[in-house]
């Protein structure tokens, strides 16, 4: 039986979530939290079933969540949400697609998204409530902090050490051992050394 998953904003991240969500086969999505204006609205399929507000009402019917809304410039939204549904008991599953390759050897921490296609190697640690995007490389040995986002097609060589809260940009390539402090934002198609 599958275990049931509330999903925590409806943007465009969300949908990309739910297309790995729905490859897994592991989760039923249990429904979509959102803004009140949206509320009855869906997403792919799945209704908007509730705001912020109601997420204490759902811990009582569906053990698991996953934060869906996306970072770029602001994390406060992904971290916030997170911290308020570790509180309220919910249990933030890892979802790695299964078009991904993640080394045995690596560890990933809680409420982190894998997306399609991303090579995470060998003694790799990943913080919690990161997303890593479709088609990053993550090499052995790399770092990451909390509440990370790794975009699409971005590059972390051997040793790269990724402080908590940082946004490195799509097609961003981090040369091996270099260290990047927390709450860095890092711009599409950047050079880091």
């Amino acid at each position: 039986m599958r275990k049931k998953i509330l999903l925590i904003g409806g943007g465009g991240h969300c949908k990309s979530v739910i297309d790995v969500i729905e490859s897994l086969k592991e989760f039923e999505i249990f429904g979509i939290i959102d803004k009140e204006e949206n509320l009855g609205k869906q997403v792919l399929g799945y209704e908007i079933i509730g705001t912020d507000e109601d997420l204490e009402k759902f811990s009582r019917v569906c053990d698991f969540a996953l934060i869906t809304i996306g970072f770029i410039k602001d994390i406060s939204p992904r971290k916030r949400l997170y911290q308020r549904v570790k509180k309220l008991g919910y249990k933030l599953p890892v979802i790695i697609s299964p078009l991904a390759h993640v080394s045995r050897y690596s560890e990933i921490g809680e409420g982190t998204v894998v997306m399609h296609h991303v090579i995470i190697n060998s003694n790799v640690k990943i913080g919690v409530n990161c997303i890593i995007n479709n088609k990053a490389l993550i090499e052995h040995d790399c770092v990451i902090g909390d509440h990370c986002h790794i975009s699409t097609g971005a590059i972390l060589n051997g040793g790269v050490k990724v402080g908590s809260e940082t946004f490195i940009g799509s097609g961003a390539i981090c040369v091996e051992n270099t260290v990047i402090k927390p709450f860095s934002f890092i711009k599409a198609g950047s050079l880091v050394k």
